[in-house]
């Protein structure tokens, strides 16, 4: 495989896994792939413990780091925000109707106990000290999310010999990106499970390509809706270095996500991953559910909060949800969610992440060995 991509990962196959489960990142580099575990949710703490068990079982084999600095958020330009100052901004009629829709399906909604001085969600003061822990490991890549990385974080990727990739939804947010030093793109269609833009990826990855390409040599990492291998081999013939991937190790064996969230998974159609802003305060494609439909679409919703504030309200709903679900609430099914791309309506089992990598290592063979037949 001659893509840029390999040379600068050093990797055999430009297929890149984003997990927040270590088993996938491991399996999946293990297998010849890239995996990238998500950050966001760890302290440094727990996020050493996770590189360490990640180190142990990759097999010397390269790993990245992605974490989520918001470029746009509520509480821009405000110095120690807590998690606790900012509960005091949620306003009552959010809670209640949280508690109340909760109540409905039989469940109990109930605050998680935080530290005085845990910081606030997305904080970027914390996702730096993560990048800090993640250096004292052998990571190839450090990625981020939702605008351009923050000077300091290109920065520590130059200093370390570690390429900086950072997402972009849109042609404007990756000029600013190349403006910014970046070293890859990963160029994400509406189709992305999580937080997306509104241009799908078979429009967005050429037109992306297009406009950097007078100004810097700037790999570009499809993404968005991609699970196969033939999906991959079409993005690379638009001019793509490889594939960045989420949705589709959600229904792995080694996934975080629950049982029942992979059987929903299985059930769903491409139609049924609906961007929301009810999870995050930030437009974020998801499997819907009651949850989605209660903010987005009940005529008495107050609607959804800014980030990071609608990640106050839904972290405890969540928390509280997935435990009655596991503990037997057949209704608390139906709030079920997590986030997932229109992908999902091609998934219809679960498989280990390392036979999903072997996979598209055939079909991607598969739709160029088509391809040069075509040709010929």
């Amino acid at each position: 495989m001659k893509s840029p991509i390999c040379d600068m990962l050093g990797i055999e196959f430009p297929l890149l896994a984003f997990s927040h489960c270590r088993d996938v990142v491991a399996a999946v580099s293990r297998a010849g792939g890239f995996g990238v575990l998500g950050a966001t949710v760890h302290t440094p703490d727990t996020l050493e413990r996770e590189l360490k068990w990640i180190d142990d079982h990759v097999d010397g084999k390269p790993y990245g780091i992605d974490v989520l600095i918001p470029e746009n958020i509520s509480t821009a330009g405000e110095k120690d925000v807590t998690w606790k100052s900012l509960e005091a901004r949620v306003p009552q009629q959010h809670r209640a109707y949280t508690r109340d829709l909760l109540k409905k399906y039989g469940i109990e909604l109930t605050s998680t106990e935080v530290a005085a001085d845990q910081p606030q969600p997305f904080d970027a003061k914390t996702a730096l000290e993560l990048l800090e822990v993640s250096f004292n490991h052998p990571i190839r890549l450090i990625a981020n999310a939702l605008g351009v990385p923050p000077k300091a974080m290109i920065e520590m990727g130059k200093r370390h010999g570690v390429p900086v990739a950072a997402l972009v939804g849109a042609k404007e947010h990756a000029l600013r990106q190349v403006a910014a030093g970046v070293d890859i793109l990963v160029v994400q269609g509406t189709e992305a499970g999580g937080h997306c833009g509104e241009v799908s990826t078979m429009v967005l990855v050429p037109e992306v390509i297009k406009a950097i390409k007078p100004i810097r040599d700037v790999p570009v990492l499809a993404a968005g809706g991609i699970m196969t291998g033939r999906q991959m081999a079409a993005c690379m013939a638009m001019g793509a270095a490889g594939a960045w991937t989420g949705s589709v190790w959600l229904a792995t064996v080694e996934s975080e996500t629950s049982e029942i969230f992979r059987e929903k998974m299985i059930a769903a159609s491409s139609r049924d991953a609906v961007r929301s802003k009810g999870r995050t305060g930030k437009p974020a494609r998801q499997l819907r559910s009651v949850w989605t439909d209660a903010w987005d679409r009940a005529p008495d919703s107050p609607g959804a909060l800014p980030m990071p504030l609608q990640s106050i309200i839904s972290r405890d709903a969540f928390n509280a949800i997935d435990r009655a679900a596991a503990g037997g609430n057949a209704k608390a099914r139906d709030l079920v969610s997590y986030f997932v791309g229109q992908g999902v309506g091609l998934i219809d089992s679960v498989k280990s992440a390392g036979a999903v990598v072997q996979e598209f290592k055939e079909e991607f063979a598969e739709a160029v060995e088509h391809m040069n037949a075509l040709v010929e």
